[in-house]
């Protein structure tokens, strides 16, 4: 499926503003491909399909989980907000033909990340989070700075910031979150 076709299809199933969201990204991560001499093509369509499972309830994105065989048990007792990053690559894989797994695991990891994440992972991750459209958040100027310079210092940054913001609120942090801010700690 080109581009076109997938903006289409997302703008018919997103609301209008996570539609936005994820053009938003989708420039955002071809812009920090360009920096870092990346393939921007992958980066804009994993960045305009990261999102691509948010447009269902979370009760169908829980129906789609079982079909998919994704194991619920640790993402819906504390955060079933987290069930779309794992549905995503299932629902690019079938309703977007996106077959490159680089561009699927990059969507997958885009929320909580991964330990050891790729450049174009650390893109989408980075992208998510700082793109344009994004409400201005404590932190989130020096986290744009960082992106345009090191991706792996901007990674730490944002999962600091993740990790105080859920703290501050009392919310648990997934072991996925803490096993990424320990990998890039050291």
């Amino acid at each position: 499926m080109n581009i076109d076709e997938i903006e289409i299809k997302l703008a018919a199933s997103l609301k209008p503003g996570r539609y936005r969201h994820s053009l938003g990204v989708a420039y955002t991560a071809a812009s920090l491909a360009m920096v870092f001499d990346q393939d921007i093509q992958k980066a804009f369509r994993a960045g305009l399909l990261h999102d691509c499972a948010k447009g269902y309830s979370l009760e169908k994105q829980e129906v789609f989980c079982r079909k998919y065989g994704i194991c619920l048990d640790e993402i819906l007792p504390d955060s079933p907000q987290l069930m779309h990053s794992a549905l995503a690559p299932y629902i690019a894989g079938d309703f977007y033909q996106e077959e490159d797994q680089e561009i699927l695991s990059a969507i997958e990891c885009h929320t909580t990340g991964k330990p050891d994440m790729t450049p174009l992972e650390e893109i989408i991750f980075i992208a998510d989070y700082m793109e344009p459209n994004r409400k201005m958040i404590p932190g989130l100027v020096k986290v744009r700075k960082l992106a345009f310079q090191d991706l792996h210092q901007c990674v730490r940054e944002i999962l600091k910031n993740t990790i105080g913001y859920l703290e501050s609120r009392g919310q648990k942090i997934g072991h996925k979150t803490i096993e990424t801010y320990e990998y890039y700690q050291a």
